[in-house]
């Protein structure tokens, strides 16, 4: 069995020469090429001033040697989740310098030629590391992390599952530039001995191709398990997969059937953050709601009814509890958890502040107000975006349409955002629709993404009246069935939209009274344009209503509404 070595004594101890640490195509890095760059990274820090150095490559031994080679310069490393524009500009305010795959206009520091050894003890109380996560405020949050926490939680991990992992060398499609991938695919392998493959495996064909490679372990995602296509000979390399890990998010329990079925075993799901690091466990091999297994060393209890932790991960004076957001139960087996608590969600496993989504969008100018909320799309989750548009936003929308919004919106997100978090619908409003108790809804704003609510755009409004155009698509559910051969839209559909409508545009009391002199003259047949006129008299509480088109009228009447806002 390969010697278990500290972060702290890793290249002062180090290893034979010819001991692997790495496979890049199909070649082997022992540990001398390893020592060699990391000497070369090393003398490239020294030369470089300032302690805080931004880090950022792509290929998990160069990033491997320059981490180790910072940190026996003396350096703390600030690890960048990305590159993207936004995220590096916020970066140069916080450190020296940069190193490693970044755009030249921020210098980074590439390695040179440096002594090998002459290697020295790390300090384990040193402040090594600096990684971001959003607090419940919505901006990015910086973790620090000492040598002696990542040295400690390596080591859990090395004694909790090592012994099923064997000769597996590591394989992964998750990014070493977050807490998650940096410890399961970068610290606990070096320290283990454990030879990684030196870039992601972003595809199922990829995961394939490696197990045919010999016996590997896998750090996944939810992301990518609930995405193995049955396609794929996976029974052919089965007998290569020693074990499957997924942190990042939650596992649907869609994903963990396919995982028993097409890979043969269910994935080894970790629970934990940046700021707790590694706090619980599970493998749910046959029971679907087993109890998370708190890891050793880990102390949990509630407090509000969310968890606490103590941990020698956490970053706390001895004897500190760290409050996280999420709600969960406790057992005498460990705990369940419950939801989170505030407004972040994770949205293909990157951690989305939904609250920075929708400062981002009003700092723009071309909006007054936004909320973003997640839309199930089937089995996906996506980010969908309710706003009332600026006057530059209004001319936007009637210069180029809601298509020449969308795309300016979603541009002026990108230079934050990455591509795959980006909201893929919208509705823009005249004002955010309210309950009866003045409140804007989640429920309320999804309804605003029904497929039976229709299409449509304000063409003017006051207080009292309002002018819709409308489309009544033929996509639309309402004319399914209504009637065969011959579609029509039900007169019920045309008042439901206009309560709806409504709704959304006047402070209507909360209870449905009554019709008066409804009227319906003509048809409306599917992709007809219309207009609707809404009259709103508060002293009647009457919404008046007419509906036209090219055509002529097609209905006419009056809703009364009763009861008041509580």
């Amino acid at each position: 069995m390969v010697e278990r070595i500290g972060l702290e004594q890793l290249l002062t101890r180090g290893r034979p020469a010819a001991h692997p640490v790495a496979v890049r195509d199909g070649q082997s890095l022992d540990f001398a090429a390893f020592e060699a760059r990391a000497a070369g990274w090393r003398a490239a820090f020294e030369r470089q001033p300032g302690l805080r150095q931004a880090l950022f490559l792509e290929d998990t031994f160069e990033f491997a040697a320059a981490l180790l080679g910072a940190w026996h310069a003396g350096r703390c490393v600030y690890l960048s989740s990305d590159a993207q524009p936004a995220t590096l500009e916020r970066l140069r305010g916080e450190v020296d310098g940069f190193a490693g795959k970044v755009p030249a206009q921020y210098a980074p520091l590439s390695p040179g030629e440096g002594a090998r050894g002459g290697w020295r003890p790390l300090e384990s109380e040193a402040r090594a590391l600096v990684v971001y996560t959003s607090g419940s405020s919505g901006e990015p949050t910086a973790i620090p992390k000492q040598l002696a926490q990542m040295t400690r939680e390596a080591a859990t991990l090395a004694g909790l599952f090592d012994t099923r992992l064997g000769d597996a060398r590591v394989i992964a499609t998750v990014s070493h530039q977050h807490i998650y991938g940096l410890l399961f695919r970068v610290l606990w392998p070096l320290t283990a001995g454990r030879p990684f493959l030196a870039r992601s495996l972003p595809y199922p064909e990829d995961i394939q191709a490696a197990l045919k490679e010999g016996p590997a372990a896998l750090i996944a995602s939810p992301a990518h398990l609930k995405r193995l296509p049955e396609s794929l000979d996976w029974a052919g390399v089965r007998g290569n997969l020693r074990a499957v890990f997924s942190s990042g998010g939650p596992l649907s329990t869609e994903a963990l059937h396919d995982c028993r079925a097409l890979l043969g075993q269910a994935p080894v799901e970790v629970y934990g953050s940046s700021e707790t690091g590694g706090v619980a466990w599970r493998q749910r091999t046959q029971d679907d709601a087993l109890a998370w297994r708190v890891m050793p060393g880990v102390e949990v209890r509630t407090e509000d009814e969310a968890l606490a932790v103590r941990s020698p991960h956490v970053g706390l004076p001895e004897g500190g509890w760290f409050q996280t957001e999420d709600r969960v139960r406790l057992l005498p087996e460990g705990f369940e958890l419950l939801g989170r608590k505030d407004r972040l969600l994770k949205l293909e496993e990157k951690r989305v502040s939904l609250s920075a989504m929708e400062r981002t969008l009003l700092e723009g100018g071309l909006l007054r107000e936004a909320r973003v909320l997640p839309l199930a799309d089937g089995p996906r989750l996506t980010l969908a975006v309710v706003a009332v548009p600026e006057d530059a936003g209004q001319a936007l929308l009637a210069g180029g349409g809601k298509r020449a919004l969308n795309q300016a919106l979603r541009e002026q997100l990108s230079r934050r955002f990455e591509p795959g978090v980006l909201p893929r619908r919208f509705r823009y409003l005249e004002a955010m629709p309210v309950n009866s108790q003045g409140k804007t809804t989640e429920a309320a704003l999804a309804t605003l993404f029904d497929s039976r609510r229709p299409p449509l755009r304000v063409l003017e409004r006051t207080t009292e009246r309002a002018l819709l155009a409308l489309e009544a698509p033929a996509s639309s559910p309402y004319f399914k069935g209504h009637f065969p051969g011959r579609p029509i839209l039900p007169g019920v559909t045309q008042l439901e939209w206009v309560i709806r409508l409504g709704r959304e545009l006047f402070p209507l009391p909360p209870d449905f009274l009554r019709m008066e002199a409804v009227k319906f003259q003509q048809l409306i047949l599917p992709d007809t344009h219309l207009t609707l006129e809404l009259t709103w008299t508060e002293a009647k509480a009457s919404l008046q209503f007419k509906l036209t088109s090219e055509a002529g009228a097609h209905a006419s009447g009056r809703i009364v509404f009763g009861g008041v806002h509580g």
